[in-house]
């Protein structure tokens, strides 16, 4: 009987479909597992479905791309921000305008509450439509501004929420009218109000390193081995791991640090650093500060850029979730 899909298997497959010479078969096997049960859990039916239409996305089948992000939709109907902007992407780039942008529109309020509708942004811009992406940008951001100014938050997470949401739809809004040719206008300097702001807390922030030392798979799993102790600083999978040091950037943002960026540590070079000295989490801050900075890669990546966690897929659809699991 074929072995069950498990989730980490379809985050290797995931990581895995840009760069496989055979992308087909590891669609056939997300696809076949949903389609014979063999999905280990359930609530993953979606997910599984979501990667595959995004291996097809990427391979450039946007038929067949769209079939299974409508039936990823129907497998999570509680939870389906993420494939129903790419489905209506999907929609506008296969010349489906109508279509499309009503089943984007559908999802523009959300551009208020929810973090992750920004994906309905991406959608708009990769299918040529910035203009009407920076036209609800800019609604959102006055709904949001003027909502600020005249309600008071719930609690000081709520306000936090709606501040970092704020400056996210000033900063995207920003880029997508610089890369339009568009004037400066007043939404324009409050993003650079914002990111001048961001810029000199940063010069105040020293609650920690801006830079943070990071395993690349096959040397996390080396790291653990060698070092077996490390099992109590380090999270039990590197699944666990790039979500930690995601999460961890993310906080230091929100809290004002600038400069943010991401280190790749080897096994070898942690062992030629440390010498006969035992390895505890000292060592490892004192290696990652040794790590010459040409070898720091910048945080965040743009979000159609490639993912700074080495799985060769786009921000947005890797790391960039993690981030709010």
């Amino acid at each position: 009987m074929p072995d069950l899909l498990t989730a980490d298997r379809i985050d290797e497959i995931g990581a895995l479909g840009p760069k496989s010479p055979n992308p087909a078969a590891l669609v056939t096997e997300l696809v076949s597992a949903v389609d014979e049960g063999r999905v280990a859990d359930p609530a993953d039916t979606g997910y599984a479905l979501v990667v595959a239409a995004d291996i097809l996305d990427q391979a450039g089948d946007l038929d067949d791309a769209l079939a299974l992000a409508t039936r990823a939709i129907a497998e999570q109907p509680d939870d389906n921000t993420y494939v129903s902007a790419m489905r209506g992407g999907l929609l506008l780039r296969l010349g489906r305008v109508d279509e499309g942008l009503a089943a984007l529109s559908e999802l523009r309020p959300l551009l208020e509450t929810d973090p992750d509708a920004v994906h309905l942004i991406d959608e708009l811009a990769e299918a040529g439509q910035s203009e009407t992406a920076v036209e609800w940008l800019t609604a959102a951001l006055d709904a949001m501004v003027d909502r600020s100014r005249t309600h008071q938050h719930e609690s000081e997470d709520a306000q936090d929420t709606a501040a970092a949401m704020i400056f996210g739809l000033a900063q995207r809004r920003h880029d997508l009218r610089e890369e339009l040719g568009l004037p400066h206008d007043e939404h324009d300097n409050l993003a650079d109000r914002l990111r001048d702001a961001a810029s000199h807390a940063a010069d105040a922030f020293d609650d920690g390193p801006a830079t943070l030392l990071f395993w690349p798979k096959p040397e996390f799993d080396a790291l653990l081995v060698r070092w077996p102790t490390l099992a109590e600083s380090y999270p039990s999978t590197w699944d666990e791991h790039r979500a930690q040091i995601e999460r961890a950037l993310v906080d230091a943002s929100g809290l004002g640090g600038g400069g943010l960026g991401i280190v790749a540590g080897s096994v070898e070079g942690l062992a030629a650093f440390a010498g006969a000295d035992p390895v505890d989490e000292e060592t490892l801050d004192e290696y990652a500060d040794s790590l010459d900075d040409a070898g720091i890669t910048s945080w965040p990546p743009g979000r159609n850029d490639v993912c700074w966690c080495g799985s060769g897929t786009k921000y947005k659809k890797c790391c960039l979730p993690r981030s709010r699991a």
